[in-house]
């Protein structure tokens, strides 16, 4: 682990202890999926409750750590996210934006990344979930993504239906081993499958993946960088041929 990672983890130890001996929440910046490993890692055993991951929806792959327990201090404390709605402000004549798009606006607005959440677009529309002490410079700054004129404002208001959206999928493996599962998702080689493991690329729960025989159980979310994401959600039958017949809702 980088040394970058090392100092993370006794960030968060001392996170938690603030929370824990002060009785009052502190609050992580946005961590992404390497950054929750080492969270599991710096803390792996602490009380019910006294962590607490969100990243603005359900959904969200990019978190924000409370550390603290309700009951405990005597009251709640909401997340520090908003979300910011970034919309074209000519639609029929914007480009067709994407993902990249929208960080590398953000980013050129010196922002860090670690300030920033999930990004993502509906309909050209980007929701971009950050911390909420820099709400104000975004939708002050923020006037184009790409070559496209934007708007950007506070939403209290998502799109119709699931932000994060799934799309079931039906897949044979040969067994429920992490690299088979992760391969047939994605319409990988088995081989491919168990080079992202050991590129360290692959995480279950937040948790980094070190071993190819793992097994995922039913509910774990599987994300997979530079591919997606996806919940294991079990195997239901077997195949004539002696393959499992396995069910995964595959994020869209």
């Amino acid at each position: 682990m980088s040394d970058e990672l090392e100092l993370l983890k006794k960030r968060f130890v001392e996170l938690y202890g603030k929370a824990d001996r002060g009785g009052y929440f502190t609050f992580t910046q946005f961590l992404g999926l390497a950054e929750q490993s080492a969270l599991l890692e710096a803390l792996p055993r602490t009380r019910p409750g006294s962590i607490t991951l969100y990243g603005g929806a359900e959904g969200a792959e990019r978190v924000i750590a409370r550390f603290g327990v309700e009951e405990e201090i005597g009251y709640d404390a909401p997340f520090p996210i908003v979300t910011i709605k970034v919309e074209p402000l000519a639609m029929r004549f914007a480009d067709k934006l994407t993902h990249r798009d929208f960080l590398g606006a953000l980013l050129n607005l010196g922002i860090e990344r670690s300030m920033l959440g999930d990004i993502v677009i509906r309909v050209n529309v980007g929701y971009v979930f950050a911390e909420d002490r820099i709400a104000e410079f975004i939708t002050g700054e923020l006037l184009r993504v790409k070559r496209t004129d934007v708007k950007a404002s506070v939403t209290y208001d998502l799109p119709e239906g699931e932000l994060y959206r799934t799309e079931r999928k039906r897949i044979q493996i040969q067994s429920e081993r992490i690299d088979a599962v992760v391969a047939k998702v994605f319409s990988l080689s088995r081989d491919d499958g168990q080079s992202l493991i050991k590129r360290r690329l692959v995480f279950v729960n937040g948790k980094e993946i070190e071993s190819v025989s793992y097994v995922p159980k039913a509910g774990d979310k599987v994300s997979v960088r530079g591919h997606g994401r996806f919940i294991y959600e079990s195997f239901d039958s077997m195949s004539r041929k002696g393959k499992l017949n396995a069910v995964v809702s595959v994020y869209v």
